[in-house]
């Protein structure tokens, strides 16, 4: 590609705020809010509080040299939202629509699972988790950082 059509995919890119190769594990820390969702109760954490930067950390740590991987499965709305009623669950909220890869999405869903090794991010969009996912691979780490930092947040000892 030339100089001035790589100038001009870029522009595009920033004129519709669709990032194309930019690291999905990053891109997650811009939320305006993290919710954690922990045996169906959700806590809420907004960008600039001490619980967000916490949640941020943990995340950053875990997702150090991960991998976006092409993901296989869909998510379903009500299979995601029954699922968000038991265990660990971590949602990256955005200000507005947003797009990474081409796929559209206002939050992010992620299921904490201490032992993966990688995992899937659903898609909010049209109000329901439905559609293609994310897939960040860990590279040989898990996700147990990550569920410890998040059980500490909402008050629990430890996630088993």
């Amino acid at each position: 590609m030339e100089n001035k059509e790589k100038d001009a995919h870029i522009m595009h890119a920033l004129q519709n705020e669709s990032i194309e190769e930019e690291d999905l594990a990053a891109f997650a820390l811009r939320a305006a809010a993290i919710v954690v969702y922990a045996g169906g109760a959700a806590h809420r954490f907004a960008r600039g509080g001490e619980g967000f930067a916490a949640a941020a950390a943990a995340w950053k740590e875990m997702t150090e040299g991960a991998l976006r991987m092409p993901a296989f499965g869909v998510s379903i709305d009500r299979l995601a939202r029954e699922g968000m009623q038991s265990g660990l669950w971590a949602e990256f909220v955005f200000e507005g629509e947003q797009s990474l890869a081409g796929m559209p999405f206002t939050a992010l869903l992620v299921q904490v699972v201490p032992e993966h090794c990688g995992f899937n991010l659903a898609r909010l969009q049209g109000g329901g988790y439905d559609g293609r996912c994310f897939y960040l691979d860990l590279r040989g780490k898990t996700m147990r950082p990550f569920a410890d930092a998040l059980a500490r947040l909402v008050g629990q000892e430890k996630i088993s």
